[in-house]
């Protein structure tokens, strides 16, 4: 392979690692099916594609289904619920907040409700502007099967699909605000920025305490409420999380969770996701992915 091949393939990394993870919502699958894409670029006769780019995204999305069927069947034995590994990604000026919103976790549980060709259609339609003949051709099925797909998972994600974006700056404020007020122990501080419906979800995979299931409105605040004891002594790094802006609690220096929040029209926190397993924060390195 000449340097220009190469080149080429690195070009289209970041958006090949994109479009795996958000289909197989952790770092170390999507890495593997990258890799696998390279190994077929490798090898293919490049004088008989006229397009690269897509070749590649195709043989990514077709790869990263094959990886998230085998992915899903070890998940029904998961302990306790299931986040997105945590990705520490910079979104770099050329991502559109469309993009960077597609990494958010809310956004890939929403994803989690599709069937995998459902969410990999979707995704290439809605998310990376494929058009419904090269999202067909991309997923070997033809163009009126492909517009039932990315129609049913478009019913299914814009049914419960939170539209306010929040911006950048509020997220950062609403972290701090998040911190002033479970590091402090004040519950009164606690109750002025929650929504009274918040959700909590945490996913320690069995490696560390936490709650199996989604804890709701008084249940999550009394949580929420204690953490101070438990987080005492945790250094926070309000950093680039998921598309947005989230927090990641260093101890020991090393990472002991991350959090991250979805907001409301009326920009509070309606969702906290906690991740808190290790094998899930091993690999917060920052990383270019579009």
């Amino acid at each position: 392979m000449n340097d220009a091949d190469l080149q080429v393939f690195e070009d289209a990394r970041p958006r090949l690692l994109g479009l795996a993870y958000r289909i197989l919502g952790t770092r170390a699958d999507a890495e593997d099916c990258v890799q696998d894409c390279f190994l077929k670029w490798s090898v293919a006769d490049r004088t008989q594609i006229n397009a690269p780019v897509a070749w590649l995204s195709s043989v990514c999305a077709r790869r990263s289904l094959d990886l998230l069927r085998a992915a899903s069947r070890k998940r029904v034995d998961y302990f306790g619920r299931w986040l997105p590994e945590p990705i520490h990604a910079a979104t770099p000026p050329a991502v559109d907040s469309k993009l960077a919103a597609s990494l958010t976790t809310a956004f890939l549980l929403l994803l989690e409700r599709l069937t995998p060709k459902e969410r990999a259609a979707y995704l290439l339609h809605e998310i990376f502007e494929q058009s419904y003949a090269e999202t067909a051709a991309m997923l070997d099925m033809d163009e009126a099967a492909c517009r039932q797909l990315v129609s049913r998972a478009r019913r299914n994600i814009d049914h419960d699909k939170v539209r306010h974006v929040t911006p950048r700056e509020t997220q950062d404020s609403l972290l701090r605000a998040f911190q002033s007020a479970v590091m402090s122990g004040s519950t009164t501080q606690l109750a002025a920025l929650l929504s009274t419906d918040i959700r909590l979800i945490m996913d320690s995979g069995g490696k560390t305490r936490a709650a199996t299931h989604v804890l709701e409105g008084g249940d999550a605040f009394n949580v929420l409420s204690r953490a101070h004891v438990w987080w005492k002594g945790c250094d926070w790094e309000i950093t680039d999380l998921n598309g947005g802006r989230g927090a990641i609690l260093i101890k020991d220096n090393r990472p002991g969770l991350t959090i991250s929040l979805a907001c409301n029209e009326a920009g509070q926190p309606s969702d906290i996701f906690i991740v808190l397993n290790p094998d899930k924060l091993a690999r917060l390195e920052c990383v270019n992915i579009h």
